[in-house]
């Protein structure tokens, strides 16, 4: 299912996720110990992107 990058920060945030920085387009989210880093734009995200990035929060 396709997913734009502002509602995949949603959910990171209702599972605990904070933004600690932002470098360029790229920002960084961190819960603990797991940390995701990916792309800040207004598309939508690649599902490969996508899936990579659910799988370094620990979602899938």
């Amino acid at each position: 299912m396709p997913m734009k990058t502002k509602e995949f920060v949603k959910l990171l945030k209702r599972n605990g996720f904070v933004k600690v920085s932002q470098t360029g387009s790229h920002a960084k989210y961190r819960n603990g110990t797991r940390q995701v880093i990916g792309p800040m734009h207004s598309r939508e995200l690649p599902k490969g992107i996508k899936h990579s990035m659910m799988k370094q929060a620990g979602l899938r």
